[in-house]
C-alpha cells in the first residue's frame, strides 16, 4: 500500500504524441540522462504559488464587477449631468423670453412717432424754430439728491434723521 504523506507521482506531458522524446522510451531516456536535462520539463508539480484556476476565476469575476459598477457610475453620472443642463436650459430659456420681451416693448416704444420726432430733433431734424439740445455723453448722471435731480423735487419735505437716529435705525432696524 502506498504511502498516505507521500507527493502524488509527477506526470509528464508530451507535446505532441508522435514526440520522439518519451519518457518511457529508454532509448530517449539515455540520450536525455547523457545531456544531463530532459528535453521538456514537467511543471505539474510545481503549482504557482497561490494562483489556482478557482482563484483566478474569482479575480476575473471581481474585475467584471467593478467593470460593471464603474460603467454604472460613469452612466449615473452622465445622466446627472443632463439632468443639470436641462435645468441650466430651462433657466435660460425663461431670460432669453424676458429679454424677447424687454426688446419687444423697446420696439413698440422706437416706432411710435413721437419718438422718432423726438430722436429726429436730437439730429437737428425738427422745425426751423426749434433749437436742437442733446445731452453730452461724457457727463455723468447726476447723484441723487443734486439740484434739479428726480430725487428731490422743489417744495417736497424731506424728513431728515439725526445723527443718533441713523446709529439706532443701523444697529436695532428702522423704527416703523
Amino acid at each position: 500500500m502506498d504511502d498516505p504523506s507521500a507527493p502524488p507521482p509527477r506526470r509528464t506531458r508530451r507535446a505532441d504524441p508522435g514526440s520522439p522524446s518519451d519518457p518511457d522510451d529508454p532509448a530517449t531516456a539515455d540520450a536525455d540522462a547523457a545531456t544531463g536535462r530532459p528535453d521538456r520539463l514537467d511543471l505539474a508539480g510545481f503549482p504557482i504559488v497561490g494562483i489556482t484556476r478557482r482563484r483566478v476565476g474569482w479575480a476575473f469575476a471581481g474585475f467584471a464587477a467593478i467593470w460593471i459598477v464603474v460603467v454604472f457610475a460613469r452612466q449615473v453620472g452622465d445622466a446627472q449631468a443632463a439632468a443639470n443642463r436641462a435645468v441650466q436650459l430651462a433657466a435660460d430659456n425663461g431670460a432669453l423670453a424676458a429679454e424677447v420681451d424687454a426688446l419687444q416693448r423697446e420696439t413698440d416704444m422706437i416706432v411710435q412717432p413721437q419718438y422718432v420726432g423726438l430722436e429726429a430733433r436730437g439730429y437737428r431734424f425738427g422745425n426751423a424754430r426749434e433749437i436742437p439740445f442733446t445731452l453730452d455723453p461724457s457727463v455723468p448722471a447726476p447723484v441723487d439728491g443734486a439740484p434739479g435731480s428726480a430725487s428731490v423735487r422743489l417744495g417736497a419735505a424731506v424728513d431728515r434723521e439725526t445723527p443718533l437716529e441713523s446709529w439706532l435705525s443701523i444697529l436695532f432696524g428702522p423704527s416703523d
